[in-house]
């Protein structure tokens, strides 16, 4: 599984992508879970790391998927035309 961290913005995404495609690559599973429960800080840049962990996950013949998205990123997805891409399990219950 991966982890997201609790801050992830325009400051932190390219050593978090670099981190997580590691992580992934590594990953013996044929099932990615990316878990963003930790997730509190965030920007469009989080999507960005997400559909890239994606797209690794793709072209190493994975599937991906991310658990607890936050609504508000959950939305974010969707205005972006994205929430589709990144199959996440049911969003956190905001709070």
């Amino acid at each position: 599984m991966l982890v997201l961290p609790e801050e992830l913005t325009h400051e932190q995404a390219a050593a978090c992508t670099r981190m997580l495609a590691q992580a992934l690559r590594a990953e013996p599973q044929p099932h990615v879970v990316a878990d963003a429960s930790a997730l509190r800080r965030f920007d469009s840049s989080a999507l960005a790391v997400l559909l890239e962990c994606r797209r690794e996950a793709v072209a190493l013949g994975k599937a991906f998927t991310v658990a607890q998205l936050p609504p508000r990123l959950y939305e974010l997805a969707g205005l972006y035309g994205v929430a589709g891409l990144l199959d996440p399990a049911a969003p956190a219950a905001a709070g």
